[in-house]
């Protein structure tokens, strides 16, 4: 079964083809308009979807060799409300036009999922920690479908706390790249940034941000490389120990990254010398794409789930 993904729940349009055989394709395009206003906004995400998904779609199709898939799926929330009707509304179009099925997909088991794409693949079940802009949840995934959320944000997700503390150091947007990169010339210890762990199972990183905010307003304000790296070590101290904990306690032993964050050398790193059986994603596939839309589809086509054309975007969608 071919099936062609499309996600556009943020600022990438993205489209792909995957089958049995693995990824036949996947294009994406990446938003530039959001860098001078400091984070994507809403009206222009939308409007440069539905300039550019026609011609993303079709070059997936014509990368993956085919004229038309055997099934649809598209990303139907979370995300930004009007994003995710450009991409689940022109999918449904296709699924009508083609008479083939169509399956609206959760974001977030998109990337929970999106490791089973690669070779070798976790066997379930394992926990899975997607980690994001958005999002920053890990779950005990038992299979598909059935999960469980161990532990959550209580507030800013991981990657907005990048994103926000590099907003406060003036490094630019999309803070996370250019704060992994400082990083690495910096020294993780110079300064003492809290990790916080609001209670026994969940993560806050708001306080995270005040204090990165207090530092660089302060009159000892350290190098940017210091600052960014110890910034960092805070935040891959309080996602790890959430890790371990969970691991401990459900006896789970397999993990698997996820989301944008996954692409943070020093997560990937630390995580990778954790006592467990860890798949780590190619950078290409954490941030949003279609092929993890494309797998969670199928997967559900494979159970035998469809969607009517009459389904509805549903932004706050829960995984569990």
């Amino acid at each position: 079964m071919k099936v062609l993904g499309i996600e556009t729940s943020c600022d990438e349009t993205a489209a792909s083809v995957v089958s049995a055989a693995g990824v036949l394709s996947d294009v994406v395009h990446s938003q530039e308009v959001h860098a001078e206003y400091g984070g994507v906004v809403p009206e222009l995400a939308s409007r440069a979807h539905v300039e550019k998904i026609g011609a993303v779609v079709r070059a997936a199709l014509d990368k993956a060799g085919i004229e038309r898939p055997d099934a649809v799926a598209a990303t139907a929330g979370p995300g930004l409300i009007g994003a995710v009707l450009v991409g689940l509304s022109f999918a449904k179009g296709l699924a009508a036009a083609w008479d083939v099925p169509f399956v609206g997909v959760n974001h977030l088991e998109g990337h929970l999922l999106s490791a089973l794409l690669e070779d070798p693949a976790p066997a379930f079940p394992f926990l899975g920690l997607v980690v994001s802009g958005g999002h920053t949840t890990l779950y005990l995934a038992r299979d598909v479908g059935d999960y469980e959320v161990l532990a959550e944000t209580i507030d800013d997700a991981a990657g907005e706390a990048f994103d926000k503390s590099a907003r406060l150091m003036r490094l630019g947007y999309p803070g996370g790249p250019v704060v992994d990169r400082l990083a690495a010339e910096g020294d993780p210890t110079a300064v003492p940034f809290p990790r916080p762990l609001p209670n026994e199972h969940d993560w806050s990183f708001s306080g995270l941000k005040t204090a990165v905010r207090t530092h660089v307003k302060g009159a000892n304000r350290d190098t940017d490389a210091n600052v960014c790296a110890s910034f960092q070590a805070a935040v891959v101290d309080c996602l790890l120990a959430r890790v371990q904990q969970a691991s401990d306690r459900t006896g789970v032993r397999r993990l698997a990254l996820a989301g944008g964050v996954a692409a943070n050398s020093e997560l990937r790193r630390r995580a990778a010398e954790l006592d467990l059986e860890v798949f780590l994603p190619p950078r290409s596939r954490c941030t949003d794409n279609g092929a993890m839309i494309a797998n969670a589809g199928r997967q559900r086509l494979i159970r035998g789930e469809r969607h009517g054309l009459d389904s509805g975007a549903r932004p706050g969608w829960r995984v569990a």
